[in-house]
């Protein structure tokens, strides 16, 4: 467990259990945005006795304290990964495929925008849902492609 996600649970106030461990190890292992049955399935390979119940009720206390984002996706289930505020995602309407992304110039409209209306930016999500244009690769400034 990093010092980060620990600090993390300090500052929310919540105990750092074995299982909430578990969970969000799951998640930092994983190279993708998984819902919450396929981050029980991966966690009951590691530790035979956690519970089904006991994965939804950690994923939905760590989407609450902000550790985890939750991500609802085209294909209606809720994914979730460890929150962290360095990528947006486009999601390809047809296969469902989620592109990580960020780009600077975004950033900067966002912050310029909302730094206009009055406000400053504490945190921002884009999430974009996107049809590809043909056999064309992405020309996004990609982080990982789920």
């Amino acid at each position: 467990m990093s010092y980060p996600i620990e600090e993390r649970f300090k500052q929310a106030k919540i105990r750092l259990t074995p299982q909430r461990a578990l969970i969000v190890e799951t998640l930092v292992e994983s190279n993708d945005h998984p819902d919450a049955d396929l981050i029980y399935r991966r966690a009951i390979q590691k530790d035979s006795s956690i519970s089904v119940a006991t994965t939804y009720r950690t994923l939905n206390l760590l989407g609450d304290v902000g550790i985890l984002r939750k991500l609802n996706m085209q294909d209606g289930k809720v994914r979730f990964e460890i929150e962290r505020d360095d990528h947006n995602h486009l999601v390809d309407e047809e296969n469902g495929r989620i592109h990580e992304f960020k780009n600077d110039e975004l950033s900067a409209l966002i912050n310029k925008t909302i730094g206009e209306m009055g406000y400053d930016v504490v945190n921002f999500r884009v999430e974009v849902i996107g049809k590809k244009r043909g056999d064309t690769e992405c020309g996004c400034i990609q982080i990982n492609v789920y």
